[in-house]
């Protein structure tokens, strides 16, 4: 199995370090191009979470990336230092009575792009799933 790591501040600009991790994993690994955009999305979608909810913005919190691939699976593994939440009674945000909040899509989204979406120590570790 292939693994590497990325550790960043939680500044939001650091997206764009995430973006870059990934493009390099994808040249690397010869990521699936009908996969790729589904990845972009599902892991900085996921990493702002964790900058934003997860560790509120506090640039002396670390969110952690890693990616562990083999043939048949590409995992990101994304852990922010942060209080964790309740990711098993979830809104649904296509419900009416949600359509007017701000939030709540992002994780509805990772797991619509994901093939899998698990979360551990109490929300603070998403596990973000894509088979190749």
């Amino acid at each position: 199995m292939n693994s590497i790591k990325i550790s960043i501040p939680s500044i939001i600009e650091n997206i764009k370090i995430i973006e870059s991790f990934i493009d390099n994993a994808r040249e690397k690994y010869a990521i699936n191009d009908d996969i790729y955009g589904n990845i972009m999305i599902s892991v900085t979608e996921c990493v702002t979470n964790a900058i934003v909810h997860g560790n509120k913005l506090d640039g002396s919190k670390k969110v952690n990336l890693e990616l562990h691939l083999n043939d048949e699976e590409i995992q990101f593994i994304i852990t922010d230092e942060g209080k964790g939440f309740d990711y098993v009674h979830l809104d649904d945000p296509t419900a009416p009575e949600n359509l007017e909040k701000a939030g709540g899509r992002g994780i509805f989204i990772m797991k619509h792009l994901s093939d899998d979406v698990k979360f551990e120590d109490e929300g603070r570790k998403a596990i973000l799933t894509f088979y190749v």
